[in-house]
């Protein structure tokens, strides 16, 4: 008998049905991929053996049985505290984490811990997104839905490579522009890639030089008389500095010759429905955030956002990227979307939370984190679902900065990671097919994944095991959850404890839902948009238009990446 679940690989967040015997095939029901899958998802059912699996505590690099494990990490977190201060502890968790085991997390460190030291690798791919999101709508709230990339006359695709990271939104555009062959694709990428075949336009852009090219788009909107100024002027901040910075712009910089440039502006200009997708090349880069706010404000000057067919759209690389920055799984911000630096916030949480204190300031973002390992400021490191010694950038560099820890526990599926081998104490935490939760895609779609299998040997989900160190660190009535849908029914309470700050993400449609039958749901409800009715989130509910200016782009010897 199969179960209903959904794919722990991309944030694509594609439906599957799975047996326990591994047979696994796309849900033609789910509303993200509609029975596709690609290589990956079909291949699931050979990713559950238990071949190097990690079924028992280590301490020490012996079996332990779990009441010596946790007593031991929670004593350790404890004695750090006491002596140095909550923010000589931290967390370092992960996309692939459901969003139950992230709320709990983050209510352990920020609101009975008392510090803000847990960030994500999350942080790598979505930062960038996050920050623009919030300079430009006041929130970080991803606008569109998948829909609207069948529904676009213009795709245009920002630094991704959708054929191999998001195949199956890759297979939905490939179908719509079967069925429509007047849709248009352009393709920005340095490289030529799969991606590319699909594109009628490729754009073998500089690197870097995103910025520097929708700043030049901004600029030929400006002058060909494509903005909307009945939506500016209501309901955008910024547009003239902003405009000023554009025509400002070095469009030498894009690396493209004029006949391109002058292709794609007339094209995006002349094309209401217009969807921008980007993706990696766009925000793992020093200029992420920039790059973000350029696209963002080609939207905002001609008011094609939040329509059918019409707006910016990031798309997400992990499974639950989306789920973590909404329980706040970052270290400036906190849950539900509610900033750090804001005391109401801050006070609705501790005061939902009926927590002992709550961090006051932002804590260390990952690289931040390791580099205070290296320094010894950590005394104490949790690190759950991921391997940042090999991960992370400057990897060398990142395993001597754990190795300095004086405590490092790892919870994990697998016995031997690089993490792993330099952790105090190994947890044994429980799979896909095995673990029982929510995630979140890339179009706001909360869906389940539902277990089909048995925890192998002693293994634990990790909400479980962080309430279990949380209940011997004195807390046990704070996270006296039996069940995930327990902890699920709380952050969706949270939500409306904090309805009156009239943020993005309002849970009210998951109130009353059965979460055991769940079916795929988008916040706040289904087919939602954001921002066509000019409704944003900063004080004066207008939205942000940034004057961003483009970074000097190396200079090459005349070599292009294929």
């Amino acid at each position: 008998m199969s179960t209903r679940t959904t794919c722990p690989y991309c944030g694509v967040g594609c439906g599957v049905l799975a047996a326990p015997d591994g047979t696994v095939t796309g849900d033609p029901d789910h509303p993200a991929n509609f029975g596709r899958l690609c290589s990956k998802g079909a291949a699931l059912g050979q990713t559950i053996d238990l071949e190097g699996r990690l079924l028992s505590p280590m301490v020490d690099g012996a079996e332990a049985d779990w009441d010596r494990a946790l007593d031991l990490v929670a004593s350790q977190f404890q004695t750090a505290v006491r002596d140095h201060g909550p923010d000589s502890v931290a967390f370092y968790v992960s996309g692939q984490l459901l969003t139950e085991d992230y709320y709990v997390a983050n209510k352990l460190m920020k609101g009975f811990i008392g510090s803000a030291n847990i960030d994500t690798n999350s942080r790598l791919c979505m930062a960038s997104s996050v920050a623009g999101h919030k300079r430009a709508f006041g929130t970080d709230t991803v606008p569109g839905t998948y829909r609207d990339l069948e529904e676009a006359d213009l795709i245009v695709l920002v630094g991704s490579n959708l054929a191999w990271c998001h195949p199956v939104l890759h297979q939905r555009i490939a179908a719509a522009k079967a069925a429509r062959p007047a849709m248009q694709i352009v393709n920005i990428d340095p490289r030529r890639t799969a991606t590319t075949e699909l594109a009628d336009l490729h754009l073998q852009i500089a690197p870097d030089g995103d910025v520097a090219l929708f700043n030049g788009l901004l600029a030929y909107l400006s002058h060909g008389g494509h903005i909307d100024r009945t939506y500016v002027d209501a309901h955008v901040a910024g547009f003239e500095d902003a405009c000023g910075a554009a025509a400002a712009t070095d469009l030498a910089k894009t690396g493209l010759s004029a006949a391109d440039l002058a292709a794609f502006c007339s094209l995006w200009a002349e094309t209401p429905k217009v969807v921008t997708v980007y993706s990696q090349g766009v925000n793992q880069s020093t200029s992420g955030a920039d790059k973000v706010n350029a696209i963002l404000n080609c939207h905002l000057a001609t008011g094609r956002i939040g329509k059918p067919g019409a707006g910016p759209f990031s798309v997400t690389g992990q499974p639950n990227a989306m789920g973590g920055r909404e329980v706040g799984g970052l270290a400036n911000m906190l849950a539900n979307h509610l900033d750090i630096e804001n005391a109401d916030h801050r006070h609705t949480v501790q005061d939902f939370w009926q927590s002992p204190t709550i961090c006051t300031t932002a804590g260390l973002k990952a690289v931040d984190l390791f580099e205070a390992c290296a320094s010894g400021q950590i005394k104490a490191l949790w690190v759950m679902s991921t391997n940042p010694a090999v991960s992370l950038p400057g990897a060398n560099q990142v395993a001597d900065a754990i190795a300095n820890v004086p405590f490092t526990v790892v919870s994990d599926i697998m016995a031997r990671t690089d993490t792993g081998d330099l952790a105090n104490v190994l947890l044994p935490a429980t799979g896909w097919g095995e673990k029982d939760g929510t995630v979140t895609n890339s179009e706001r779609r909360i869906s389940r994944q539902r277990a089909f299998l048995p925890a192998p040997g002693a293994a634990r989900p990790d909400w479980k095991i962080i309430c279990d160190v949380a209940a011997r660190m004195g807390w046990a009535d704070a996270f006296s959850y039996s069940t995930p849908a327990e902890v699920f029914a709380e952050y969706v309470a949270l939500s409306g404890a904090s309805a009156r700050f009239d943020r993005d993400l309002n849970l009210s449609e998951f109130a009353d839902a059965d979460y055991t039958n769940l079916e795929p749901t988008q916040w706040p409800r289904n087919d939602t948009r954001f921002f066509a009715d000019g409704q944003f989130y900063h004080p004066d509910g207008k939205a942000r238009m940034l004057a961003v200016r483009a970074p000097d782009v190396p200079e090459t010897t005349g070599f292009r990446p294929n």
